[in-house]
């Protein structure tokens, strides 16, 4: 009955609130209450405490100390990033890479590659660009004879025929067969440009061939990146080859 008695008792009590700002002291603002200065004095003790535990961190570091990442990162705006390696693959690898496996890869690079044979098995690349021309040595016993010496009349073809490196008959053939192919030059001049054409393609098809097995080794070398087992880089990564990783010997059960 008494405890009743109490809270109906406190019931009509009058209400005690903490007093505000004075009204000539409103340009100041709200007036600080207990809880406020203790939310204040937390966090001045907080930041004090961290503050003192920056500066024995300070004191007690080793001079030679040396982290990656004192040259890894630099600043920006007040914030420290870490310097993004640079990518030594071109967009088209990259982006290759991302959409295709190595199954893909390698299935393109092999039919490349029988193209390429086929090419070659086509052209012969007798009078490619590029290729270093043959050497042919005569040898002969005076100096009577070098004065005299007709490169046609040796090779027994006749004088236009003497700078072809390949189809280059002799007189007797020439006498007994008649000439096959096209001897006007207006159409020989259209046979050397597809020629011309042909080896472009070739050349096209080689690079391309390269471009897919250095794309499929990049691939293969992120996969095997996969494994926990400890590696170290012996050679970064190119746009002429993949990154080369020293893997640490596990002998296997």
């Amino acid at each position: 009955m008494s405890s009743a008695f109490r809270k109906a008792a406190k019931s009509g009590q009058r209400q005690h609130r903490e007093r505000a700002q004075p009204a000539a002291r409103k340009k100041l603002g709200l007036l600080e209450k207990k809880k406020d200065y203790r939310l204040r004095a937390d966090d001045y003790r907080k930041k004090q405490n961290a503050l003192r535990a920056l500066q024995k961190k300070a004191l007690d570091k080793n001079p030679d100390e040396f982290y990656f990442k004192m040259i890894r990162t630099q600043l920006r705006d007040g914030v420290h990033v870490i310097k993004q390696p640079k990518n030594e693959a071109t967009p088209e690898q990259m982006k290759l890479m991302r959409t295709q496996d190595i199954k893909y890869v390698e299935m393109k690079r092999v039919a490349e590659a029988k193209k390429i044979e086929r090419l070659k098995s086509e052209l012969h690349l007798l009078d490619a660009e590029g290729k270093s021309p043959n050497k042919h040595v005569f040898f002969l016993d005076t100096k009577k004879e070098v004065q005299e010496f007709d490169l046609a009349t040796h090779l027994d073809t006749v004088p236009e025929l003497v700078d072809r490196v390949y189809n280059r008959p002799t007189v007797a053939t020439l006498q007994k067969e008649t000439l096959k192919g096209a001897t006007d030059p207006a159409h020989l001049k259209k046979l050397a440009q597809q020629r011309k054409n042909q080896y472009d393609l070739l050349k096209q098809r080689i690079e391309r061939e390269k471009a897919m097995f250095v794309v499929a080794q990049k691939i293969q070398t992120r996969k095997d990146l996969l494994d926990k087992t400890h590696k170290v880089k012996v050679k970064k990564e190119t746009t002429n080859g993949p990154a080369i990783y020293k893997f640490k010997f596990q002998r296997k059960r």
